[in-house]
């Protein structure tokens, strides 16, 4: 019994440290490979040959990185502000009030939540076109709000209907008002799926490439995303200047899901009702 758990733990430990190495190997290859002074001819050596910032230098220097973070960073705030606020009040209305075509609202979200991206673009393209907002970050943060919507209020949904209707109740007969007893009782019961789909919105607005690449015109309103192709030649590839522009891309989100992991990971209404 004794020797079946140690062998079932010693096993359990090193499946453990091989997905750890499979899945952070990536990550120290590019960061590493971003720190390496001889990138370029590093090859298959798992180690660099010594530590240099250049690349991090060269980026902002000669690549205009700098105003490209800055452009992803606001098309970013502005999909997670408008598309989680349009989310929560989608969500609440379909899960909590019943109206007519409800149901069929829902199937609608459903289905443009599985239409291909790709399949998005011209139809967009040629609606930007119409309302003068190509080449335009504002442009594209409505973009984006509108590809994350259908996630973010399918999910919503699902973590409104799952809050006891009797907590409602009983902020009613305590006196509270509706929108009293949204701010203060269902909106802190459903914050963790709304940092889910803040996150998912984040990362979709972050790390999208083909819609900013063909809706902007001026390289200045590029984003992160767009700004690294700068770096992919036809014949060569810098590889220094890549990985360490895909290192700057790699860390805002990283930041982003520590300050809201631990409400990521909370209960969604462990002990709200009792009995």
């Amino acid at each position: 019994m004794n020797r079946t758990t140690t062998a079932g733990r010693i096993g359990l430990s090193v499946a453990v440290f091989a997905l750890l190495v499979f899945t952070l190997f990536p990550v120290y290859w590019m960061v590493s490979t971003a720190l390496d002074p001889n990138a370029i001819t590093r090859g298959s050596d798992l180690l660099p040959s010594g530590f240099s910032t250049e690349h991090f230098a060269f980026i902002f220097s000669h690549g205009n990185f700098g105003p490209f973070l800055l452009n992803s960073v606001v098309v970013g705030l502005a999909t997670i502000i408008v598309c989680g606020l349009l989310a929560l009040l989608a969500a609440v209305a379909v899960a909590r009030f019943h109206f007519r075509f409800r149901t069929s609202v829902l199937v609608m979200v459903l289905i443009v939540q599985m239409v291909p991206l790709e399949a998005l673009v011209i139809p967009l393209f040629l609606q930007m076109r119409d309302y003068n907002l190509l080449n335009s970050l504002v442009g594209l943060s409505i973009v984006y709000i509108a590809l994350s919507l259908p996630f973010a209020i399918w999910t919503l949904r699902g973590f409104v209907a799952t809050v006891p209707k009797e907590v409602e109740e009983a902020a009613y007969l305590d006196g509270c008002s509706w929108p009293r007893m949204f701010w203060s009782v269902l909106l802190p019961l459903i914050a963790p799926g709304l940092v889910a789909t803040s996150v998912f919105a984040f990362i979709t607005a972050w790390n999208e490439f083909v819609f900013a690449y063909t809706f902007m015109k001026d390289d200045a309103k590029y984003t992160a995303a767009v700004g690294l192709f700068q770096f992919f030649g036809e014949n060569s590839t810098s590889w220094g200047p890549v990985m360490a522009g895909s290192t700057l891309i790699t860390v805002p989100v990283l930041v982003f899901f520590i300050i809201v992991q631990r409400r990521l990971a909370s209960g969604l209404a462990a002990g709200a009702v009792k009995g």
